[in-house]
This record gives C-alpha cells, sequence and structure tokens, in this order.
C-alpha cells in the first residue's frame, strides 16, 4: 500500500514503512503508552509555545542576571550563567534579589532573573522586598527593556513555579520584552536550566556579534569547569562519629544530635550555613513499591547509556514517596482509571494537589493497578533523587573538621501505614556511628551573624534552635562582646529542652545574655515562643533600637508567621504607631539584613 492509498495520510512510504513495523513489536500496553506519547507530540505541535520576538541589534545593551533563592539553588544557577555570559565575551551584572537596589529596575536594558518559589507560591524570603516593589504601585515603566525567566519549584505544590510566574506576568505587565519564553523547572532542575542558559547566552552573543562594536568570543558552552572541592555533584564521604537522642526519657518526640567528620575533606562553613546528604531510600519502601508493580528488584534497564537494576535505581537514582504530577499522567495514561484522568483536568487544580499530598506512588499503584510495567517507562516518570538539606549546629572555631545537625525524624501514619522521612529516618534508623554518607556544604548568605560588637536576637522552636548552637559557639571563640538573646520552645520542659547544659553555660559566662523558653505542654494552656516575645516586648524593642539583628528559624507553616506577626505588635505597641507603620519598620528590618529566617 502506498501513501496516496491511505485516507488522510500525510506519511511518506518510509514513515510507513516505520509506524507498521513499531506498531508490530507492541504489546496493548506499549500501544496505549505510544498513542498517549503522540497525542502530547500532536498537541504541542497544533500548540506551540509562544516564540519570542525578534528585535534589532542593539549595541552595548547593559545586561543584569538577578536571583532570588531560599536554598541556593537559584544562586548556583546564576552564577553558572554570569559565567556562560563572560565566556561567550558579554559584559554583564549579577545581584542577588535581596541587595538589588530597587530603584535602578527602570534603567535596566536586559534581565535575566532566577528564582525559586517558597512555600505555596511565595517568592524566597530574601526576595520579598523586590517582589513588593516590583508588584506595586512604585514600580517603573519598563517599554524598551527585554526578559527572561527561569523559574525552579515543586510540582508536588498547587502553585508551581509561581514566583517565577508572577514575575514573568509582571515585567510584561510593566511593557517588557520577552527575549524568550519563561521556563519552569521541577526539583530536578539541572537539564532544562543548563539548555535555558546556553540558549539565553547564544541568543545574546549572536546579537553582540551582529552589533556595532568589537566582535564576542564564540560561546563555549554554558557550563563552568568543574571545581576540585567537594560540592553537591561531589559530595564528600563523610564518616558519622556520633548519633545520640538529645531528648529525655519519656518524650513524645524524638530528636537527635548527629556529629560527622569532615577530616581531610577541605571543606569549610559559617555559622548559619547548611550541610547537604546524598540520601538513599529505605530497603523497605523499595520493596513495597517492587511488590505492588509486580517486578523483581533485578529486572535490568538501560537509563542514558547506563545499565542499571529496578532495585538499584528506586534505591540510589529515584524519588519513590511523593507522587507529582509527572506521575500521575504517567499512571492516568497507563491504568486508564476514569479518576486520574478527572485530575488531569485544568479546573481541578486543588483536588488534584491534595490528591498528590495524600497519596505516595505506592498508594497510587495499589489503588489503581495495571498489568505489566516496564522499569524504563516506570522511572522516566519519576524525579531523580534529591539531596537534603540541615542547618549546621556547629561552629569550626568550635569543632574544627566536624559537621553537628539536629535532626527531629518524620514519623507519620497514611492509609494505615507508618511512612518515614527519607533522610531524617536514614539518619535516625539506619545511620549508627562509623556509617558513611555523601555530604557537601550549602551556603546560606541570608542567615549569617553580624559584627562581633552587635546584639541578636535568637528565635527558634525544635530542631530549630540548631544554628543558634553554632552562633554561640562562634561568638564564644571569637569572644565577641555583642550582647544575645534566645527565644527557645518546645514541648516539655523535663524531656524537651535541647541542650539544655550548654545554653546554661553560656548564659554563665556570659556569651548569651537572656533566655526565655516556652514549653508548650507543660501548662494548662500552650505557650509559645511568640508569647514569650509579647511578654518581653519592651525589652525587646529596646535591643531593636539598640540595632539587633533579629533571627528566625523553624517551622514555616506556623512559627515564622506567628513570630512576623507578634514581632510587628510589639514594635505598634512599644513604639506607639500605626499597624502599617510598624510593618514598614519590620520591612526596613528586613531590607537591612537585620531580620534574617531561615524556615522550613
Amino acid at each position: 500500500m502506498t501513501t496516496s492509498e491511505i485516507p488522510g495520510s500525510a506519511l511518506t512510504p518510509e514513515q510507513w514503512r516505520l509506524a507498521e513495523q513499531l506498531s508490530r513489536s507492541l504489546d496493548p500496553m506499549q500501544a496505549r503508552w505510544i498513542s498517549g506519547y503522540f497525542a502530547g507530540f500532536d498537541a504541542a505541535l497544533r500548540h506551540p509555545q509562544p516564540q519570542p520576538a525578534s528585535f534589532a541589534p542593539a549595541p552595548a545593551r547593559s545586561l543584569t542576571i538577578l536571583y532570588g533563592t531560599e536554598t541556593g539553588n537559584a544562586a548556583e544557577l546564576a552564577r553558572t550563567l554570569e559565567a556562560a555570559a563572560k565566556a561567550a565575551g558579554l559584559t554583564c551584572a549579577l545581584a542577588d534579589m535581596a541587595d538589588y537596589k530597587v530603584r535602578q529596575l527602570g534603567q535596566e536594558q536586559d534581565l535575566l532573573v532566577i528564582v525559586s518559589t517558597y512555600g505555596e507560591g511565595d517568592p524566597p524570603q530574601p526576595a520579598t522586598g523586590f517582589f513588593e516593589f516590583a508588584e506595586g504601585r512604585k514600580a517603573p515603566k519598563l517599554e524598551g527593556a527585554r526578559f527572561a525567566v527561569l523559574a525552579l519549584g515543586d510540582s508536588t505544590y498547587e502553585y508551581f513555579c509561581q514566583a517565577g510566574k508572577r514575575i514573568d506576568k509582571r515585567f510584561e505587565e510593566l511593557g517588557a520584552q520577552r527575549i524568550a519564553p519563561r521556563v519552569d523547572c521541577d526539583v530536578d532542575y539541572e537539564e532544562p536550566a543548563a539548555e535555558w542558559i546556553e540558549a539565553i547566552v547564544a541568543q545574546l552573543a549572536s546579537e553582540a556579534e551582529a552589533a556595532p562594536g568589537p566582535a564576542v568570543a564564540t560561546v563555549s558552552g554554558a557550563g563552568v569547569a568543574p571545581a576540585s572541592a567537594y560540592d553537591k555533584r561531589n559530595p564528600f564521604p563523610a564518616q558519622i562519629v556520633d548519633n545520640i537522642a538529645i531528648v529525655g526519657r519519656g518524650s513524645d518526640k524524638e530528636t537527635r544530635h548527629i556529629e560527622f567528620s569532615l577530616a581531610g575533606s577541605g571543606l569549610h562553613y559559617e555559622p548559619g550555613d547548611a550541610m547537604g546528604i546524598a540520601v538513599s531510600n529505605d530497603p523497605q519502601v523499595v520493596a513495597a513499591l517492587l511488590d505492588a508493580l509486580g517486578l523483581p528488584p533485578d529486572a535490568a534497564f538501560e537509563w542514558k547509556e547506563q545499565a542499571l537494576t529496578i532495585g538499584e535505581a528506586l534505591t540510589h537514582r529515584f524519588e519513590i514517596t511523593a507522587a507529582t504530577p509527572r506521575f500521575l499522567d504517567y499512571w492516568a495514561l497507563l491504568s486508564d482509571a476514569a479518576a486520574l484522568k478527572q485530575l488531569q483536568q485544568e479546573d481541578r487544580a486543588g483536588e488534584r494537589s491534595v490528591f498528590l499530598r495524600t497519596h505516595h506512588i505506592v498508594d497510587i499503584v495499589r489503588r489503581f493497578p495495571v498489568g505489566e510495567v516496564m522499569p524504563q517507562g516506570f522511572v522516566s516518570a519519576l524525579r531523580p533523587l534529591q539531596p537534603r538539606l540541615y542547618s549546621l549546629a556547629s561552629s569550626l572555631s568550635a569543632a574544627p573538621e566536624e559537621a553537628h545537625l539536629t535532626v527531629s525524624p518524620v514519623r507519620y501514619a497514611l492509609h494505615g501505614e507508618a511512612r518515614h522521612g527519607v533522610a531524617s529516618c536514614l539518619l535516625a534508623d539506619r545511620a549508627p556511628p562509623d556509617t558513611t554518607l555523601p555530604v557537601y556544604i550549602q551556603s546560606n548568605p541570608h542567615f549569617r551573624l553580624p559584627g562581633d560588637d552587635k546584639p541578636i536576637v535568637m528565635i527558634g522552636a525544635g530542631t530549630g534552635v540548631a544554628p543558634y548552637r553554632a552562633f554561640m559557639q562562634e561568638r564564644e571563640a571569637r569572644g565577641a562582646e555583642g550582647k544575645s538573646w534566645l527565644f527557645f520552645g518546645e514541648r516539655r520542659f523535663r524531656t524537651d529542652f535541647l541542650y539544655q547544659t550548654e545554653w546554661q553555660g553560656w548564659l554563665k559566662d556570659g556569651t548569651l545574655n537572656r533566655m526565655d523558653v516556652a514549653f508548650s505542654r507543660d501548662g494548662e494552656q500552650k505557650v509559645y515562643v511568640q508569647h514569650r516575645m509579647k511578654e518581653q516586648a519592651r525589652d525587646l524593642f529596646g535591643w531593636l533600637e539598640d540595632g539587633a539583628h533579629v533571627y528566625v528559624c523553624g517551622d514555616a507553616a506556623n512559627l515564622a508567621p506567628d513570630v512576623h506577626r507578634a514581632l510587628i505588635d510589639i514594635v505598634a505597641q512599644e513604639s506607639r504607631t500605626s499597624h502599617e507603620a510598624a510593618e514598614d519598620y519590620v520591612r526596613s528590618l528586613q531590607a537591612d539584613h537585620r531580620y534574617q529566617r531561615d524556615v522550613y
């Protein structure tokens, strides 16, 4: 049969031969999968992404790279972009949104923005001021400016990459034109981010070559030379020296103090930084998922030109607990389940988000069973296993070549089964002394001690006390003269006063000047750190007026907003001013880097 004999066909004879050959080799499940693939391919062809407008070459346009980051990923990508731009002969300025002079926005010509999303659609904490200005009435018109946005996010949240979407939309509203369409990246952002960087730099370099003026160098690639030191891509195998419980007998919480040896690593960190741990999945969770899939652990397949077994892949390579929209799409196609297809609809975003939060991958596999599953197809719907970050609870000044963590393992029940945090329970249950784990240091420049003469106020609950232990060790080692005040909250004084003897020692020798504690389960009414703050409102405001730096570390859902509101109330009460004026006061603390938060 020729192409002309196939009604409606636009295939060439060779294409038709290949299609027939493929169709004869497919089983029913593979045919269903390939049909979904080509349906998506067809949609992409019929509804292409808008292409960037073409621009006449303009000489000597300024180029600024702006980033907003919470954990450091956006900052790392921004530095990679800067290096790639300079390697291409482009002149550019790099700026953190936290430090950027917002009044300069109206003078920008080309803006490249890399920004992550914090929580449910918010910008990173350090970038809040920039977003408030850009989205506010004082934002300048940006006619004549161009921009491109790389958005980082986590697709398990309903408002995926929302911060990037917000700034992308706002710049358009202000009159700027896109250099390229926005790219939204999930937690496995490395490849799409590298492609975006390469494409953007190539386009700008091409324009610069065509513009009047000196020629620019040829683009040599978006990456930078690999560093020789240990980092996220090359973690250091650190040995656990100690792993002990630091709650008393009878506590209904579990908190552990874990010490790693960094001897021979050359790793350096400052108080306020975090340590990343390259984790592996619980063997029992892997076994349960393989059982639900009906796959043996030694089932072999090829992934990115590398031979793997499904057991190895699910243990060390991929996230296998939290379900994502990507996995939902894959399993809806494979299972043909009506309930899953309904969740894919655009108007079901809220229901989809709730479903994904309340169903792990194994729950979906069990609830909507299918026949044979191909290992390669299954892992293609998963995200790469990501490192986990923990605030460091030590200072190198006090513990050379060591890194200490304060970890509370995550344990809960879901669908009648016990579930466990991937990293926290690895550390709690499967990492006794002498265990070796791959680690690296993640810098956190937005959570730093001030000068030794400056007063500090540290506010935290539970494991949020970890960086303050590092702060005190550092100040003690340096003989800092600035006053220190700790507000600490936990459940019970007798069992949950983390590092109690150390705080008492620092109080005795004057390293710590004041300490107010709140143990919520010790009385008839629950008392939290924000209540203690309000009890000490006059003195706390006095410290602020004397130039104190305020730090908040702990739970993002409750602690951080409660403390923030308390701080505003205290300022309004003690300065006898309006709530709006108090908000401006606290906002100025943030702008001056005197109010810093490390929340999770």
